[in-house]
């Protein structure tokens, strides 16, 4: 009697996995009451069955009416002036996965033959799908749409290592579905958790708390102050950050000097290594401010005979390397005596002035004075690489927060991707060991991603990124993209991604990203997208067992918006500060955020 009531039409066409269903005419009513639970037929999106002896072939409904008559049978009805279609309807299923007693398993292993009869879903049948799941590798995110009952768990296993992410526009849940997601993995309480989150914004500060090491630049304890050094730089991302023009002759000069130091900065840090495998890309730390003044050096020495360094002029003025401060010599002579010019210098004072300007701007101190790991003038340092790594990689807490806020927008493209790189190339070289990807993965959460993984851009977060998508699973670093605009990331990178979470979007072209993403059959299911109600996303992918709609819980601690309130801010009483404008240009000209007392 049940299955006959759950019985709402028969099996006319199978083209691979769609089915075309031409609905009972026995079907007395669209919104069928079973067992108390009223029920939709037809609805994007839901479910049906096709009983097969002691197998169930579950599909999801992607078209109905008239776009679902099957072709053949279309030209048919066109011939006979429509009069056979009266009381007839019809929609297109996709076979997506099969049940066997109570397991639930993606694909179907054989297809329905016509005049198979076609079946609605019911909570009890949905019960069996979402009940037969995984509890260690298992997370609860929220509930199946259709049934709050239902509990919607995700594969925290094929999340991990085959990519995933969460897409939304403004204001459709976005970040609340990243904290929910992540806050299901530290409620399982693993040992290891290892995730880290690049936050362009500071909005995860307040959401994980006690569950959180946050690295923020500028931060007052040192341990927790976030810092990239220098020297941990590729050559070219180093040379990025200079804006000053300079030839290809001289910048293979400049990069052979900084070889030359990397190998002198090994020898005093007593790091164990062969000289020759040392390239400008090495993170070896070396004194940059020691470099720009031999240089700085060279370029200005006058000579009392021409090409003749030995016969160096006095100095005027002894410069120190420390504060940035040049030698300064006896000025060259305008007709042709002495004291002569240095000939063999290479022309590159501008762009040594360039790295002066730099190393004296306070904003990036965080690069260029990055506390213990900043190189004395011999190149030594109090602490390498390895415990920068470890604060990131092995701090007890489950999750290393990069709070890239105050990071220059100008740098925000070369920092991100170098902290990715440092990680990345780090878990790398080290996969077979204890603490490497592979025996202690890794999460990357990668927050407001189009702002540094613009598509068709050669940056070193895009190369970076993409190379994690690509590579990354065998070496267990995992990627969590997250963003509002997935038209403007690279397609490559996406494509990668094994789940894909949508939440609402109103966007044409993001919802035309979205469909080349998930799997052909239910691209019809990206167009609704935009009625989806605030937190409510459509899952498909690799890390739920059917392609579901679900709705995300909300988080007990709202995300801390970053903007400041602008009517609080103008109904508060003026400042008294006589010298307001004053302290401002003068903190505006000397670069720094505080008044030194």
């Amino acid at each position: 009697m049940i299955n006959y009531q759950t019985i709402v039409g028969t099996v006319i066409s199978v083209t691979g996995n769609t089915v075309s269903v031409q609905l009972s005419d026995t079907v007395k009513s669209n919104s069928p009451i079973i067992d108390g639970v009223v029920y939709r037929i037809g609805q994007i999106g839901s479910f049906l069955k096709i009983p097969l002896g002691y197998c169930n072939l579950y599909g999801i409904v992607t078209q109905i009416g008239a776009s679902a008559i099957p072709n053949n049978l279309l030209d048919k009805y066109i011939e006979n002036g429509f009069d056979d279609l009266s009381n007839q309807q019809w929609l297109t299923m996709s076979l997506i996965g099969e049940q066997i007693g109570t397991r639930f398993e993606r694909g179907v292993s054989q297809s329905p033959t016509t005049g198979d009869a076609v079946h609605l879903v019911t909570i009890s049948d949905l019960k069996n799908i979402y009940s037969d799941y995984n509890q260690v590798s298992s997370i609860n995110v929220g509930n199946i749409s259709v049934s709050e009952s239902l509990n919607a768990f995700l594969d925290l296993d094929k999340l991990v290592s085959r990519h995933f992410a969460i897409l939304g526009s403004t204001g459709s849940g976005k970040s609340n579905a990243v904290g929910i997601t992540l806050s299901s993995i530290i409620e399982k309480d693993f040992n290891r958790t290892r995730i880290i989150i690049l936050d362009p914004h500071g909005e995860y500060n307040t959401v994980f708390k006690s569950h959180s090491a946050v690295f923020k630049i500028g931060n007052k304890q040192e341990e927790e102050s976030l810092y990239v050094p220098y020297w941990a730089l590729p050559f070219n991302e180093l040379m990025s950050l200079f804006e000053a023009p300079i030839s290809d002759l001289n910048r293979d000069y400049f990069r052979s000097k900084v070889v030359e130091y990397k190998i002198q900065g090994a020898k005093v840090n007593g790091i164990a290594i062969d000289s020759t495998l040392i390239t400008a890309d090495s993170p070896i730390p070396f004194s940059l401010k020691q470099l720009w003044f031999d240089l700085d050096d060279f370029e200005r020495q006058t000579y009392n005979e021409r090409g003749k360094p030995e016969t160096k002029t006095k100095l005027l003025i002894k410069g120190d390397a420390n504060k940035l401060v040049s030698n300064q010599y006896e000025p060259a002579s305008t007709n042709n005596s002495k004291p002569f010019l240095n000939n063999l210098a290479k022309g590159i004072l501008s762009f040594l002035d360039a790295i002066r300007l730099k190393l004296k701007d306070t904003r990036y101190d965080f690069l260029f004075n990055p506390g213990c790991y900043a190189p004395d003038l011999t190149g030594k340092v109090d602490k390498d690489i390895n415990c920068l790594l470890e604060s990131w990689l092995g701090t007890s807490k489950p999750i290393a927060i990069f709070d890239l806020s105050d990071v220059p927008s100008e740098l925000m493209l070369s920092i991100s991707g170098t902290l990715l790189n440092i990680a990345y190339d780090a878990l790398f070289w080290g996969q077979n060991l204890n603490n490497g990807g592979k025996l202690q993965p890794l999460l990357i959460v990668l927050e407001e991603a189009h702002n540094y993984l613009h598509a068709r851009e050669n940056s070193i977060a895009s190369r970076t990124v993409q190379r994690i998508a690509k590579e990354g699973r065998k070496y267990g670093v995992g990627l969590l993209l997250v963003t509002q605009r997935p038209s403007e990331l690279d397609e490559t990178v996406l494509s990668q991604c094994g789940t894909i979470i949508a939440l609402r979007m109103n966007n044409n072209k993001d919802r035309g990203f979205v469909a080349a993403a998930i799997q052909d059959e239910l691209k019809s299911l990206v167009d609704l997208l935009p009625s989806l109600r605030t937190g409510e996303a459509i899952i498909s992918g690799e890390g739920v067992k059917i392609p579901s709609r679900i709705q995300f819980y909300k988080l007990p601690n709202a995300f801390k918006g970053a903007d400041p309130s602008v009517s609080k801010q103008w109904g508060s009483s003026l400042s008294d500060n006589e010298n307001a404008y004053k302290d401002l240009v003068t903190l505006w000209r000397n670069k720094k955020f505080e008044l030194e007392e």
